[in-house]
């Protein structure tokens, strides 16, 4: 069946983590909106969505084309009428969100993963994402290279989230990005976004590719692979490029 979706997650499949997406990723995005929706799902908020991706847009860009769709598909933007309008968000509780970070710090505490002097001015470990919790070792603002250096194997991250999953058994924790740790309500992973996404757009599910760097078990993309969706898995922004410049050259005029 002919794909009409491409989607993405987006740290280390899009870009580097938490960087803008270089010039020629955003060219090929740009290309391939010219007839497929783009549709990246990520743990990212709504404005690193935009810092991320689309700000970096060149004006070729076809932005109705773009779907957004914010903490593993909790929340979803379309750009309508000229403007981003968010179609949905299953936020959290406030209640919730003290159950889900409370379980993170404790569980980072009691294994020693929790160093609030490694942060960067202005930055934090745990940060509310409203539909989701997501803990975040060193930061937000860390560096490629220190995000990448502190748990490549993701033995510190799995720890963590089974000793928060203890802590607190009513909710789910999964490992996502270089550092980070997502926390929500059961059933509100990306298969949750995927199922929104395919009723909101009106496809089935031949008819998505996705891309993502986790999609082993455990990581925060394999919910897609469960689904039974294509799914293609890369390391890095190259190798995804790579791909793209594949479906460029066999699809697009």
């Amino acid at each position: 069946m002919t794909k009409k979706i491409l989607s993405f997650d987006i740290d280390n499949t899009l870009n580097e983590p938490k960087m803008p997406i270089f010039p020629e990723m955003a060219e090929l995005l740009a290309k391939l909106s010219q007839k497929y929706i783009v549709a990246p799902i990520s743990g990212q908020k709504y404005d690193q969505f935009l810092i991320q991706i689309i700000n970096n847009l060149p004006k070729s860009a076809k932005l109705e084309n773009f779907h957004l769709f914010v903490g593993q598909g909790t929340q979803y933007y379309a750009y309508v009428d000229g403007n981003w309008k968010q179609i949905f968000n299953f936020a959290l509780t406030p209640e919730q969100v003290d159950g889900i970070c409370g379980a993170l710090e404790k569980a980072a505490k009691a294994l020693g993963y929790w160093d609030e002097s490694v942060l960067a001015p202005d930055d934090e470990i745990i940060e509310n994402r409203e539909s989701m919790i997501a803990y975040s070792a060193i930061g937000q603002k860390a560096g490629v290279k220190a995000k990448q250096d502190w748990d490549p194997d993701m033995t510190k991250r799995n720890e963590i989230a089974k000793l928060a999953a203890q802590y607190a058994p009513e909710y789910e924790f999964e490992v996502a990005g270089t550092t980070t740790i997502n926390g929500f309500v059961p059933g509100q992973n990306k298969e949750f976004g995927m199922n929104h996404m395919m009723e909101e757009l009106k496809v089935t599910k031949p008819e998505i590719l996705y891309f993502g760097d986790m999609t082993q078990p455990g990581g925060n993309d394999y919910p897609v692979v469960q689904m039974g969706i294509e799914t293609i898995t890369v390391a890095n922004w190259q190798e995804t490029a790579n791909v793209l410049r594949g479906i460029i050259a066999t699809s697009i005029d």
